[in-house]
Parts: structure tokens; sequence; C-alpha cells
């Protein structure tokens, strides 16, 4: 019996591109799920993602009190009489980031109301993991996707507000993420988990307490036809490039701008170009004042997926310094577009840049002095070097990390958690046949997928 053509709802508090990962997560996983033939939906919070045709937005409303317009303004009395609204906008003024959980619930009202005339086979969350999502499961499969594991943001955003001098941001980060217990509560109830790394994967079993065998490695995939090579562009000889969509003590930035002073001493002409943070702490700030690197560090703030590409054509080395990654998107884009990278050991990053001296170089996390001999000995490798290291990193991207096979494994999940739910074999469910597969730029370079799906490496 041929497989059902599945109606997906999609959840996402936010989901912008150019919000971070999440939101080019929402984009492109939709795409390939409607080029696979599925309904989707999208149900998300400001800011609103750009869908591509053939999949449809639902717009859920909030405060949107993270907009930078908006961060002082009080309720209206229309939004007042809202209790959700109330909840957030206290929440949010005590310091807890109160946006996926308010979400949650507006979603698990706007399903009450429209008490089931909604004929979806699954929802799917993108890390919202709001107690709303259990008044779901009461009617539908749900199943969450955990890019990772949040426990580790707070530990090291903790780790860095030590000390008795720093008892005010300590609380704040307290608060800020006293949202976790909720995610715990919710992630154990729901039919199924995806991840998008085994390192992810280990975390969540330990951290949040997911028995493994609600756990699945979905991967995840790289926009191949936007991150490619530029021939046209001449890759200058004194230019690092690194991507920071917030300046957070996970992201390592503290040990890349140590790396940066130590290699400006034999290399003054060094610079270092950083993507999609326009706001840098103030404690970032004053390190570069501190180091001298006034001059040599360039912000780009937020700009659209075509100048990061030809940011990274230009730069000589990408490098990515994080702590720790549940995935690795900036990895992925640089090795998409032939750039050689040095990246950290944190997290899954090794699972995306492969054996070390290949597709890239692999260096201990939290070691400035790795970092700079890492680059140093990048910089110094003959030119023809650095090219075969920057084709192997695009090989590897087309071989593992498309989203098609994101995709075909995502939905491999939702079958298993339709058939847990309903305790019927997904696969009998309806006659109705899946669409053709669309081809998309580049996916002729991509392995045979007749297969089962292979983890993502």
């Amino acid at each position: 019996m041929a497989e059902k053509a599945l109606h997906i709802c999609l959840l996402t508090y936010r989901g912008n591109p150019q919000s971070g990962g999440q939101g080019i997560y929402t984009r492109l996983l939709s795409r390939e799920l409607a080029a696979m033939g599925h309904r989707v939906d999208v149900w998300s919070g400001q800011p609103y993602p750009e869908l591509t045709d053939g999949v449809n937005l639902v717009e859920i409303p909030g405060l949107d009190l993270w907009n930078s317009d908006a961060l002082l303004r009080m309720l209206t009395l229309t939004e007042a009489r809202d209790p959700i609204n109330r909840s957030e906008w206290l929440r949010s003024k005590l310091g807890e980031f109160a946006e996926p959980r308010s979400f949650c619930a507006r979603v698990a009202r706007r399903f009450e109301r429209l008490n089931g005339s909604l004929d979806y086979d699954i929802v799917h969350d993108n890390q919202c993991l709001g107690a709303g999502l259990l008044d779901l499961r009461k009617r539908l499969p749900v199943v969450a996707t955990i890019h990772h594991p949040i426990t580790k943001d707070y530990r090291f955003a903790l780790e860095s507000a030590r000390g008795l001098l720093n008892l005010k941001k300590n609380y704040g980060v307290r608060r800020w993420y006293s949202f976790l217990p909720m995610q715990f509560e919710v992630s154990r109830q729901l039919e199924q988990i995806f991840t998008v790394s085994r390192a992810s994967a280990d975390d969540l079993e330990h951290d949040y307490g997911i028995s493994r065998d609600r756990l699945r490695v979905v991967g995840n995939g790289i926009n191949i036809e936007a991150f490619g090579p530029r021939p046209e562009i001449t890759r200058r000889s004194d230019r690092l490039i690194t991507t920071l969509s917030a300046d957070q003590p996970l992201k390592g930035f503290t040990f890349l701008l140590d790396a940066l002073a130590e290699l400006r001493k034999t290399r003054p002409a060094l610079t270092l170009k950083v993507i999609g943070c326009s706001e840098p702490r103030e404690v970032t700030l004053k390190q570069i004042r501190r180091l001298g690197l006034e001059a040599a560090v360039d912000f780009s703030g937020r700009v659209e997926t075509e100048v990061i590409a030809r940011a990274y054509a230009e730069s000589t080395v990408a490098v990515v310094a994080s702590l720790y990654e549940g995935f690795g998107f900036p990895a992925g884009e640089a090795m998409a577009c032939e750039v050689p990278l040095v990246s950290t050991t944190g997290g899954a990053l090794p699972e995306v840049v492969g054996e070390s001296g290949k597709a890239g170089v692999l260096v201990e996390p939290g070691n400035a002095a790795a970092l700079a001999r890492a680059i140093d000995e990048m910089l110094d490798a003959p030119e023809q070097r650095r090219r075969a290291m920057g084709e192997a990193g695009r090989r590897r991207v087309l071989a593992q990390f498309t989203w098609r096979r994101a995709a075909e494994r995502t939905v491999d999940g939702y079958r298993e958690a339709i058939e847990k739910h309903h305790g019927v074999p997904a696969m009998a469910q309806s006659t109705a046949t899946v669409a053709p597969l669309r081809r998309t730029a580049g996916d002729e370079l991509a392995p045979d997928t007749s297969g089962p799906a292979a983890e993502p490496c």
C-alpha cells in the first residue's frame, strides 16, 4: 500500500531566517517537505518566516516583546484582557524568556477554538516546548526538534557570571532560563524528540532525562543553493571570517579574539569579519579595546544570505570557535562555500567537519593558543592545499547534509510517531500517494537516496 501524503503542522515561535538557525530550519525543512508532496502549514509568531511557494503560513501574533522597538512598551487595554498576554508581559519584565511558553499557549487555544476541524496528521514543534503542547498531544501525535540542549547555554552563561561582583548578572541568567523545567517536563511526554546530531542526542538523554528510544537523529541540511563557491570573487590573503548570531559565552568568541590578537603580532594586516552580530556585549567591546583590535574586527550586523556567501568567498579562512554546537550551521556553510575551515571539537562540530585535516582542522574548545596555531598553519599552507580542503568540505556537505536527506529522515520519524500515537501502522492509514520528488539544485551531486537513510555523519 502506498505511503500517505501527510498534513503537517510545523510550529515555530519566531520564524524569520534573520532570527537565527531556527528560522533557517523552518524555511528549508518546510520547503523540502512540500516538495516531497506533503501539505505543510507553518504556525509562527513574529517575526514571521519567509516561506517558499506551496507552504502555508498561519500567523499566531504575540506581543513580540523582544522587538527592539517594543522593549519598553506597556500592554494596551485590549492586550491586557488576554491572560496569556498578561503572563508573558509579567514574566518578561521579571527577566524570563517567556516567548516559547506563551506561543504554545496561543497555539493550544487556537486548536481548542477550531474544535477538531483541523485535519493534521502530526504536529511538529521547533524547540518551543511550551506546556500547551501537552494539550495538543491529547488530539494528535506531537513531536519536537531540539537543536541542542539549552542546558549547555545555561551552564556557560552561569560560568561567565560567577563571583560576588556578578550577583546581579547571575540572578538575571537564572531568571532568563527559568523556562527549562517546563521544557524538561514537556519533552519527556512527547511521542518522539528529533535532534540534529549524535552529540545532541547524548546530551538530551543526560540533561533532559529523555529516554534513548524516544530520541531520533535526523540531522540538518545546508542551503547548498545559497552557499557555494564563487570563483569569480578574488579570495583575500589576510581575512578571517566567523559567524556570531548572538554574542554568547557558548560561542567562544572571547577565545577567537585572543587568538586574533596573538596572530596580529606577526601578521599585522590580519582582520576578522564577524557575520550576524550587530550588538556585541559590553564585555566583548572591552576585550576588543584592551587587545587593540578596534580596527581589526568588523561586525556586519544582520545581512542577507547573498552578502554572507560573498563574504565567505572573499575570506582566507573561516573559524568556528564555539564551546558547544548542537549541529554547526556556520561550519557547514563555510564548507559549502569551499572556504578552508578551522573549528573546535565542541559538541557536534566533529560530526559536521569530519576527520581533522581533510575538510577542516579541529582543535579543542576554549583554547586560544591552539586556535591561533591552527589558523597560523592554515594561513601558511600553500594555496593548493587550502583549495583542496575547501573542495573536500563542499563534497562532504553534498554527500551528508542536504535538506532533502534531512526531510526524508524527518518524515520517517513522523510515521513512527503517528503509529505510536494511534497504534496503527502509518503506511496503512491512506492510499493517497506522495507526489514525485522535486529536484533541487545540487541534488544531482548527492548520493543515491533509494536505500535506508544514513545517520548524519
